[in-house]
């Protein structure tokens, strides 16, 4: 699959998910078989004002590529001096984001805001495709109805404006995340479009995205709560749709992935930070396993690597006791 001239290996995608989806996760996301990683969803002005602590969203390294950075924003002139930033910075696809909800958000007239708004809508892309050269896209949800319309009239809007592709979350602005996706609403906007449609929502298991893909017709699956703690979920999803032996998703590889996952946040935010954080994100990988409350509060007690290791071993230990 192409997104403008950038080959993405396979139609898979990482969301962008704030607080989540930093550089340690998209790595560890694109050794799972991800066809294409987001960042977090970046303030562009943020970007705009030198915030040190939003630059550093813009960090990236080779083995994450290809990547889309995301950025948010109400200005035309300051999305577009944003956008400029980040094809600086080395990001291969900028995304604009039209589908947040957050009310912070919302009151500045960005996120799924802007689904309310064609002119400005306009003024943006027009804007920052102006700015740059990469391929550009949006991230939009339902709308403020059910009914799906103002989705595809915000993306031909997007496709007159030469954006190159769209991500569709059929959620509405008030559900959120609760409630189910209309997957219907993909397929439409799918129709209606001559540029790539990547379709997100729902999908918990492989089996979900290559339905997704069947019923929509859209080019590619994002795939974002699931992949929390279960990153694997890319290559059983890139299997299926090559009709190949699924790779063995076992408890062993688990535990190679917190690993992996401790020690690439640890190279990047540094011990103390990361271990702070880990003592709520190494708890994803436990999910439905046994004894996984307990090894959740061992883990809150973490300072260094050596005892995100130690619990992580002990954990292991455990499980391979009772098999």
């Amino acid at each position: 699959m192409n997104i403008g001239n950038v080959r993405l290996d396979n139609p898979t995608v990482l969301a962008p998910l704030a607080g989540i989806t930093n550089l340690p996760f998209r790595i560890i996301a694109r050794e799972a078989g991800c066809g294409m990683v987001c960042s977090e969803m970046i303030s562009a002005n943020g970007l705009v004002h030198r915030s040190q602590k939003t630059f550093q969203m813009l960090d990236s390294v080779e083995e994450e590529k290809p990547l889309s950075v995301q950025i948010f924003g109400a200005d035309p002139d300051i999305m577009a001096e944003s956008a400029a930033m980040v094809v600086s910075s080395g990001a291969d696809i900028l995304d604009i984001n039209f589908g947040c909800s957050v009310r912070k958000v919302v009151k500045t007239g960005a996120g799924v805001a802007l689904m309310r708004d064609a002119k400005r809508t306009e003024n943006i892309l027009t804007a920052v495709r102006r700015a740059v050269s990469i391929p550009l896209t949006i991230k939009v949800r339902s709308g403020w109805d059910t009914s799906g319309k103002e989705t595809v009239w915000i993306c031909r809007i997007a496709e007159q404006c030469g954006v190159d592709a769209v991500a569709v979350h059929p959620r509405t602005a008030t559900q959120g995340f609760r409630g189910k996706a209309d997957w219907r609403v993909i397929g439409t906007v799918k129709q209606a479009l001559g540029i790539p449609v990547i379709g997100n929502g729902d999908i918990v298991t492989p089996e979900d995205a290559l339905a997704m893909m069947a019923q929509t017709g859209c080019d590619a699956v994002m795939v974002g709560r699931a992949a929390i703690g279960n990153p694997v979920i890319f290559s059983l999803i890139v299997a299926q749709l090559r009709n190949q032996p699924a790779p063995v998703a076992d408890v062993e590889q688990r535990f190679t992935v917190m690993r992996r996952y401790l020690g690439a946040s640890i190279d990047y935010l540094g011990e103390r930070h990361a271990c702070r954080m880990m003592r709520s994100r190494l708890g994803w990988f436990s999910k439905g396993l046994p004894c996984s409350s307990r090894f959740r509060e061992t883990i809150k007690q973490i300072s260094t690597k050596s005892d995100a290791l130690t619990a992580i071993d002990r954990y292991e230990e455990l499980l391979n006791t009772r098999r």
